[in-house]
């Protein structure tokens, strides 16, 4: 196999999306620190209820995914299809904007340490004006696996191999045919896997700092977003005092984006339009 290699390091920075809660952006902080076809990683932690008490008040989305990892915490989700989900501590939520959607995330707590992740996955031109959808994932039928050395690793999208078998997550059958691990390694613990050779693939640490590559391997430090390279697998080794990174990879698209805000299309008039439909009234409309 041909082990990837870190190509990139896009360190996260620290900015407030919502209401004004705190986070860090690494994927997305601009136009070039994109990866098709992710669009934006934040990550948020915090004890301080200041940081995110006022939560996403109601707001649009057309044209792409998002994915809401909670790893503490709980926010309530509410959209204009009626869903309403509690999102709680290891619970995903996994919603596609496609033509449309209105939604609010709103802190159900008041203190406490609220921390997770919310990924953005673009949509192909011929899915952006399909019919809205929205996915809770529980913690509970979410499969982890022991790992060797004392690791531990979460199946959220594609499937994990492992020496007793093959492990799906819950997320299949996409067509950008996304992966996404939460895998935790023990002091010096070593995580190596295949990725499909046609997928982008990048690593986030959240805990602890990584060495990334087989031969003369590169270290990518905590709260990086780590780009890499064509191959057809990884090979990550944690620190000395362990660390826990998610491991994110999908099929590019290859088509332009053009996007506004909460609205990600391919080109300005298709972005234009949505604005219209959403001033109007008319952006959720079937």
């Amino acid at each position: 196999m041909t082990k990837r290699t870190l190509q990139r390091v896009i360190p996260s920075q620290a900015t407030s999306d919502g209401a004004g809660v705190k986070l860090r952006r690494s994927i997305g902080q601009s136009t070039q620190a994109r990866l098709d076809p992710f669009l934006m990683l934040d990550e948020f932690g915090t004890e301080n209820p200041d940081d995110y008490i006022a939560g996403f008040p109601s707001h649009p989305h057309r044209g792409f995914e998002t994915v809401t990892y909670m790893l503490d915490g709980h926010m309530l989700h509410e959209d204009h299809l009626g869903n309403r989900g509690d999102l709680k501590s290891g619970d995903v939520q996994w919603m596609t904007a496609g033509r449309g959607i209105i939604h609010s995330e709103m802190p159900q707590q008041t203190e406490g340490r609220m921390r997770g992740f919310q990924l953005w996955i673009n949509l192909p031109a011929r899915e952006k004006m399909k019919p809205a959808g929205y996915r809770d994932i529980p913690a509970a039928t979410i499969p982890a696996a022991d790992w060797p050395g004392g690791g531990r690793v979460k199946v959220i999208a594609g499937t994990l191999q492992t020496p007793e078998g093959a492990i799906p997550g819950p997320i299949q059958g996409l067509s950008t045919a996304p992966v996404y691990f939460d895998v935790e390694l023990a002091a010096n613990g070593v995580f190596e896997h295949a990725l499909p050779p046609a997928h982008n693939a990048f690593v986030y640490v959240y805990e602890g700092d990584v060495q990334v590559g087989a031969e003369s391997p590169r270290v990518l430090p905590w709260r990086s977003a780590g780009v890499l390279s064509a191959g057809d697998a990884v090979r990550i080794v944690a620190a000395g005092e362990g660390a826990r990174f998610i491991l994110l990879a999908a099929l590019p698209l290859n088509e332009p984006v053009a996007q506004y805000g909460p609205f990600v299309m391919n080109t300005t008039a298709e972005l234009e339009q949505a604005v219209r439909d959403y001033q109007a009234g008319r952006l959720t409309a079937a």
